[in-house]
């Protein structure tokens, strides 16, 4: 498991945590984890990629399609023999 440290944590917040992880009966390590935990647990800010978003806002108009990039012929690689 990772170790963290936390620097300049407001007092009143520091107050407002011991407080809030006695009452559920933590530490107030446990507590943070527990935050944590939830929080990223519900994290919904991964989303569609952006493709996926373009399908999903032009979805409503009757979709998007994209001709496809025509291909391009590339040449043989550089040799660097001598």
């Amino acid at each position: 498991m990772a170790t963290l440290m936390i620097r300049n944590v407001d007092a009143v917040v520091k107050e407002r945590l011991r407080f809030r992880a006695a009452r559920h009966g933590r530490s107030m390590e446990a507590e943070i984890r527990s935050i944590l935990g939830n929080v990223l647990a519900d994290d919904d800010s991964a989303g569609p990629n952006l493709a996926e978003a373009n399908r999903q806002h032009f979805a409503p108009l009757g979709g998007i399609y994209l001709e496809p990039y025509p291909p391009v012929q590339i040449g043989a690689p550089p040799s660097f023999d001598p």
